[in-house]
C-alpha cells in the first residue's frame, strides 16, 4: 500500500476555511417535487426518531409511527423519481452516447423520451385504476385511507410524465440535451 502525501495543514488554516463568504442562496432550480420531497422526508424523520425514542427509551413504541414512516418512504421514493426526470438524473448507459456521433446520440435520446413517456402514461394508467379497486382501504394501525398515498404515488408519475414531455420537447429544441446538461452539472444538479 502507498502513502500519500498531502500538504501540511494547520489548525488555524482549518478553521478559517469555514468562514469564506458564500455569496447569496440561490433556490431558483428548485421545483415544487423537491419541497414536497423534503417536507415528505422530514414528517419521515420524526416518525423515525419517534419510533426509536418509544421503543428503546420508554420501551412502549408507538405503532403508528411504523406505518406512516413506510408510506413516508413510498412518497420520498415516487416524488424523488420525478425529481430525478426533471433534471434527468435517472441511470442511464452513457458508454453508447459516448461512441455515437452527436447526431446520432440526439436521436436516440429522442427515442429513449418517447418510451419514457409511454412508460409513465401506463404506469399513471395503472395506479389509476389500482386506486379504484383498493383506494378505499384503510390503514392497519391508524383509521385513514391508503388511498391518500396511492393518490401521491399516481400524482409522482402524472408529474413525471410531464417533466418526461418537458425533457422531450427540450431535446427536441435545446442546443444540448437534458442528458448533456445533467452530466456538465455534476451529481448535485446545481
Amino acid at each position: 500500500m502507498t502513502q500519500q502525501n498531502h500538504p501540511q495543514v494547520s489548525i488555524d488554516e482549518m478553521a478559517h476555511a469555514f468562514e469564506d463568504e458564500s455569496g447569496p442562496v440561490d433556490l431558483s432550480h428548485y421545483a415544487i417535487e423537491d419541497w414536497l420531497t423534503l417536507a415528505v422526508f422530514w414528517g419521515m424523520a420524526i416518525c423515525v426518531f419517534l419510533q426509536f425514542f418509544t421503543r428503546y427509551a420508554l420501551n412502549n413504541s408507538l405503532a403508528w409511527t411504523e406505518e406512516i414512516a413506510a408510506n413516508c418512504l413510498v412518497i420520498v421514493v415516487f416524488m424523488g423519481a420525478a425529481m430525478c426526470v426533471r433534471m434527468g438524473r435517472h441511470i442511464a448507459v452513457d458508454l453508447i452516447y459516448n461512441f455515437l456521433p452527436r447526431r446520432l446520440g440526439r436521436g436516440l435520446e429522442v427515442v429513449v423520451d418517447l418510451i419514457s413517456i409511454g412508460f409513465y402514461a401506463y404506469m399513471g394508467w395503472l395506479m389509476w385504476r389500482y386506486i379504484d379497486i383498493v383506494g378505499s382501504e384503510r390503514m392497519v394501525t391508524v383509521d385513514l385511507p391508503r388511498g391518500f398515498v396511492f393518490y401521491t404515488v399516481f400524482v409522482a408519475f402524472v408529474l413525471m410524465l410531464l417533466r418526461a414531455v418537458q425533457n422531450f420537447v427540450k431535446d427536441l429544441t435545446g442546443r444540448k440535451t437534458v442528458r448533456e446538461e445533467a452530466a456538465e452539472t455534476g451529481p448535485t444538479g446545481v
